[in-house]
């Protein structure tokens, strides 16, 4: 079945937006008494049969609920700097919600190659994303933020969430499968291309970032990104 957002599912009957009703009715031609899964994004899914296929905006009648739907054990937030080519980043954000996230923030480094992004299209295809693998819990797409900024705000972080910084540079460096524990909530820096600054490096180190490294290769930053999320995944 096919997965449609709504504001509101909380009562017996939903509506869908403008957008997802006609997706629902246009394109994919259904009909009255059509089921079809139904979600808010807040990791709830619902089971829903189609009453209204009105195009500007259908009514459908919840059937099933199943709160906290595929519950993960971990919150996954990763911090990473915009790539200069916008479609590698766009399909980090893609394959990252397939796998599990629950956040995701642009950060501008240093020696970041793109000193600004829109997120608007990162969104679209977050939901796309979450909708394609049948995920009910939407993940956060920030505006983008200077990491030193990013890191300053760190310091009324939950202290219990496990903070990483990955980078090329020293060889005092751990693997995350060596320092994480599953179950556990992780925060993880990516930078750009040219690397975190030695600055940057050296701020996070003292606001208790863990330094880590993601193997001999030299990888992409959205390659670096994508391999966090799944270690971790995978992890737990």
């Amino acid at each position: 079945m096919h997965l449609f957002l709504s504001d509101d599912t909380q009562g017996p009957y939903a509506q869908l937006s403008p957008d997802e009703s006609r997706h629902c009715v246009r394109v994919l031609r259904m009909s009255v008494g059509d089921e079809l899964w139904v979600t808010s994004g807040d990791g709830t899914l619902c089971r829903a049969r189609l009453v209204t296929p009105d195009p500007d905006s259908c009514e459908v009648e919840i059937v099933e609920r199943l709160t906290n739907y595929q519950p993960r054990p971990f919150r996954l937030h990763i911090a990473v700097a915009p790539t200069k080519n916008n479609a590698r980043l766009e399909w980090f954000v893609e394959k990252a919600v397939e796998i599990g996230i629950d956040r995701i923030t642009p950060i501008i480094c240093d020696h970041s190659e793109r000193p600004s992004l829109k997120t608007d299209r990162l969104d679209k295809l977050a939901l796309s994303a979450m909708k394609q693998s049948l995920r009910a819990l939407r993940p956060g797409i920030d505006t983008p933020v200077r990491l030193v900024d990013f890191l300053r705000q760190q310091g009324d972080a939950d202290p219990s969430t496990q903070r990483f910084v990955c980078y090329c540079s020293g060889d005092d460096r751990h693997t995350l499968r060596q320092l994480y524990t599953p179950g556990t909530d992780a925060l993880v820096l990516i930078g750009p291309e040219g690397d975190f600054s030695d600055r940057e490096i050296t701020t996070a180190l003292q606001l208790g970032f863990q330094p880590v490294t993601l193997g001999d290769s030299r990888l992409r930053t959205e390659t670096a990104a994508l391999y966090a999320t799944t270690v971790l995944n995978f992890m737990n």
